[in-house]
C-alpha cells in the first residue's frame, strides 16, 4: 500500500511565483546590461555570494544589499531588488494545487530565503500567513537553505517529520540536503510537472481539472 505524505514544504521564489531567471534577464535588458551580468556578478563572484548570503541570514539590510550590488552591477542601487524581480507574477496552478492540498487535509509550509522585506517586500499580496499552516523565512532566524537548521524549523512549525513530507524547490542545490532528512523532494522546473508529481506524493488531486478523481 503506498504511504502518501502528510505534509508539503514549499520554497517560494520560483514556486509560487513565476522562474526567477526571465525575470532577471528581463531587468538585464532594461538596464542596458549583457545577458548574465546579475548572475556572474551576485552569484559567482566572492563578494556578490558574500552579500546574498548575509542578506538571506538578516545580518545586512536590502537597503545596504542594494547598494553594494548596485556597485558590483554598475547600476542606480534604488530598489534594486525590487527591479531585479519587477517581471515576477503569481504561479497560479501552483498557488491553487497547495490550497487544493491543504482542503484535503495536507499541512502547508512555505521555506524561503528572504531578500529582505524592506524598502521591497517580496512577499507582498500573497496572504501566506493567511494561507499557509507555517512561514519560515531565513532573515528571522539566522539560517538560510541548504543549512539543515534552516529545514527543521520548518518541520517543527508544521509538528511533522521530514519523512512525512514533501519539499520543492527550484533550486536543485537545495533538494539534496532536504532528501538527507528524510523529505521526498521536487525540483520545480515546469509548473504541470511539479503537481503532477505533488499529486503522486500526496494521494491527492490538485490540478482542479478532475474533483472526483482518486489517486494511486
Amino acid at each position: 500500500m503506498t504511504q502518501y505524505r502528510k505534509g508539503l514544504v514549499l520554497d517560494f521564489g520560483g514556486v509560487l511565483t513565476t522562474p526567477l531567471l526571465p525575470a532577471v534577464l528581463a531587468f538585464e535588458k532594461r538596464e542596458g546590461l549583457a545577458a548574465g551580468t546579475l548572475l556572474t556578478g551576485l552569484h559567482l563572484d566572492p563578494e556578490g555570494i558574500r552579500l546574498t548570503e548575509r542578506l538571506e541570514r538578516g545580518t545586512l539590510t536590502q537597503t545596504h544589499w542594494n547598494e553594494a550590488a548596485g556597485r558590483l552591477l554598475g547600476v542606480r542601487p534604488e530598489n534594486l531588488m525590487g527591479r531585479v524581480f519587477a517581471d515576477l507574477r503569481p504561479e497560479t496552478s501552483v498557488i491553487a494545487a497547495a490550497a487544493a492540498a491543504r482542503r484535503a487535509g495536507v499541512k502547508v509550509g512555505i521555506l524561503s530565503n528572504s531578500v529582505g522585506l524592506a524598502p521591497w517586500n517580496l512577499y507582498d499580496g500573497y496572504e501566506l500567513e493567511k494561507l499557509y499552516d507555517a512561514v519560515v523565512l531565513s532573515e528571522v532566524h539566522g539560517t538560510r537553505k541548504p543549512e539543515p537548521e534552516m529545514y527543521r524549523l520548518v518541520l517543527d512549525a508544521l509538528d511533522l517529520k521530514a519523512e512525512d513530507c514533501v519539499f520543492v524547490d527550484d533550486t536543485e542545490q537545495y533538494l539534496p540536503p532536504a532528501a538527507e532528512l528524510g523529505f521526498a523532494t521536487v525540483h520545480a522546473v515546469d509548473s504541470a510537472r511539479t503537481v503532477t508529481a505533488l499529486e503522486s506524493l500526496l494521494g491527492v488531486p490538485l490540478s482542479g481539472k478532475d474533483p472526483g478523481r482518486v489517486i494511486g
